[in-house]
């Protein structure tokens, strides 16, 4: 029978919370991986509930992971973008330069928190951006597009450890291409704005990259590759992005809202992308 042990992950981390979690969970040792994290050995997954409380009110991330677990034992690795790979909401920070910033990112937000149609939702936020420039596509990806902690490290691992890597999300090609090419994914689909007399039109075209997009780009790859669910890792913050983390054997909530949480295998709500590697070294 394959054992566990927890890992605990956040920017700083008591003593005290340590070896209250492993007398919680009735670990046989602590041992710390980075500054951030520590992993308590011989874990009891029985406990989730009360370690789950103990870590909600600390401030702390954390996970059961099977023994012995590693990066290497995935073939995929599938990552959304928006508030994910990157720390902005695209579309919120393009639309800033329309003077409506607000009003989109409410509508992004409610999305994100599946309260809104996602196709609807992103109508209405593309339809506020007509007119735009195209020269402040290159605004917002020089000057305030910048990566997720710990991203370019995921990546750059997930790669030497053999896994196919995918990003996929429901923003725009005109920054997951420069992010392919820039962290080195396999794949990068989303959605391509339509842009008129070097302004934006209003709408984007072709198959749309929505909740079902993202997961049967997810699922064409699994399949490509010849993988069992068990070996992809998908992470999301978004309801857009359930329907593809269904598709992963493990799922990974990143800074995601409550919806997420409460469906992914893993949640990560303090620490980087950088925790990834903490859960599967």
């Amino acid at each position: 029978m394959t054992g566990f042990h927890l890992v605990v992950q956040a920017p700083e981390i008591a003593t005290g919370d340590l070896k209250a979690l492993a007398r919680l969970c009735s670990g046989t040792g602590i041992r710390r991986l980075t500054g951030e994290a520590y992993r308590i050995e011989g874990a009891d997954p029985a406990s989730r509930e009360a370690v789950a409380a103990h870590c909600d009110a600390a401030n702390l991330d954390w996970g059961f992971v099977p023994e012995g677990r590693r990066l290497a034992d995935f073939g995929l690795l599938a990552v959304d973008m928006d508030s994910t790979v990157i720390t902005i909401e695209c579309i919120d920070e393009i639309a800033d330069y329309a003077g409506r910033k607000s009003e989109v990112a409410a509508v992004t937000q409610a999305a994100m928190r599946g309260e809104i149609d996602w196709p609807e939702s992103l109508r209405r936020r593309v339809e506020a951006l007509a007119g735009l420039p195209e020269s402040v596509l290159e605004r917002v990806w020089r000057e305030r597009l910048r990566l997720t902690p710990g991203a370019e490290a995921l990546v750059a691992a997930a790669r030497r450890a053999g896994l196919k890597t995918l990003l996929v999300s429901g923003g725009f090609t005109y920054f997951t291409d420069r992010l392919r090419e820039r962290l080195g994914f396999d794949e990068a689909w989303s959605n391509e704005l339509v842009i008129e007399n070097g302004r934006l039109a209003g709408r984007v075209t072709g198959p749309l990259v929505d909740a079902a997009g993202k997961a049967s780009h997810v699922a064409r790859m699994r399949g490509a590759l010849a993988l069992g669910k068990d070996r992809v890792i998908a992470i999301g913050d978004g309801a857009n992005d359930l329907a593809m983390m269904a598709e992963a054997g493990t799922s990974i909530a990143f800074h995601a809202k409550p919806v997420v949480r409460r469906e992914a295998t893993y949640a990560l709500s303090h620490a980087g992308l950088e925790g990834v590697l903490a859960l599967f070294p």
